[in-house]
C-alpha cells in the first residue's frame, strides 16, 4: 500500500481556518485522483472534496464557498483549505487516492473509487 499521510487538523473557534496536508509516498501526477473525506463517529463516510482527472474540483454542499481543494504536483501533496469553520465541519479528516482515471461529472464520488487511504487528522471546531 502507498501510505498517504494527512496533518494540519486541530482544535479552532468557529469562523477560523485550517489548512490541511496530505503528503503521499508516490509521484501525484496531473490526472490522479484525489480527495478529502470526513469520518464522524456513527455516521457514514462523507465526501467533502474531489480533485479529478481533469482537475476538476467538486465540494460537498456544505462546504462550498468555504472549502479550497488544491494539490502540489512536485511536493506530492494534497491540500484542503478550510475557512469560516463551523462547529458542524468537526470530524476526523481523511485523504484518499485514486491512481487511474475518474471523473467528477458536477458531483463526489464514492469512496469505494479511492485506492488508498490515509488515516485521518482530527478537526474540532467549537462555538
Amino acid at each position: 500500500q502507498v501510505p498517504l499521510v494527512e496533518s494540519g487538523g486541530g482544535s479552532v473557534q468557529a469562523g477560523g481556518s485550517l489548512r490541511l496536508s496530505c503528503v503521499v509516498s508516490r509521484n501525484i501526477k496531473e490526472r490522479t485522483c484525489l480527495g478529502w473525506f470526513r469520518q464522524v463517529p456513527g455516521k457514514e463516510r462523507e465526501g467533502v472534496a474531489l480533485l479529478d482527472s481533469m482537475g476538476s474540483q467538486e465540494y460537498a454542499e456544505s462546504v462550498k464557498g468555504r472549502f479550497t481543494i488544491s494539490k502540489d504536483t512536485a511536493k506530492n501533496t494534497l491540500y484542503l483549505q478550510m475557512n469560516m469553520l463551523k462547529p458542524e465541519d468537526s470530524g476526523m479528516y481523511l485523504c484518499a487516492a485514486n491512481w487511474g482515471l475518474c471523473y467528477g461529472n458536477g458531483r463526489l464520488l464514492a469512496p469505494a473509487v479511492y485506492d488508498d487511504w490515509g488515516q485521518g487528522t482530527q478537526v474540532t471546531v467549537s462555538t
